[in-house]
């Protein structure tokens, strides 16, 4: 009987495992899809300054943000910060977006190592569970799944042992 139970347990827990390991790609998919789309806000956002820059500066936005941020108003000046905030998170975005879509594992290398902390919290408390079936995501599942149950295997492993051991008669 409590043979039957065990392997229901583990039956149980490389199912868990399965599941919440397959929501990994899920997660990685809609990071890249809020990466791109902030890369893209931020671009449409600086549109503007890039035509001044393009017409005035022969396309350079750096010598754009330094005419504002030199001008003798403080307006003028603020507004050059503003410019150089948005320039900065537009490249930062972009340099992003490009590593993340370098390798078919730079997403999950990203995402472990170097995301966009702003991204990744927005993606955490957004996030809507999804099974990808796509064979990536079905071999990440049950990688992670085989993962959990050894390991839950193993503990159990040890707690029996240490009950038995307790519970045996000398």
């Amino acid at each position: 009987m409590i043979r039957r139970l065990m392997d229901y347990i583990r039956l149980v827990l490389f199912v868990s495992g399965v599941l919440i390991g397959i929501q990994v790609p899920g997660f990685v998919d809609q990071y890249g899809q809020r990466l791109e789309a902030h890369q893209l806000e931020a671009k449409l956002s600086l549109a503007e300054f890039q035509r001044d820059a393009d017409r005035f500066f022969a396309g350079d936005i750096s010598k754009l943000i330094r005419h504002y941020q030199q001008n003798n108003d403080p307006v003028f000046s603020a507004g050059g910060e503003s410019i150089e905030s948005l320039y900065q998170r537009y490249t930062s975005l972009t340099q992003a977006l490009s590593r993340f879509n370098q390798h078919s594992y730079s997403p999950y290398q990203q995402i472990i190592l170097a995301p966009q902390k702003d991204i990744q919290l927005e993606t955490w408390q957004a996030y809507s569970y999804v099974i990808l079936l796509k064979p990536h995501a079905i071999a990440i599942g049950l990688l992670f799944g085989l993962i959990v149950s050894m390991l839950c295997e193993l503990i159990l492993s040890i707690l029996y042992m240490g009950c038995r051991r307790v519970l045996t008669p000398r």
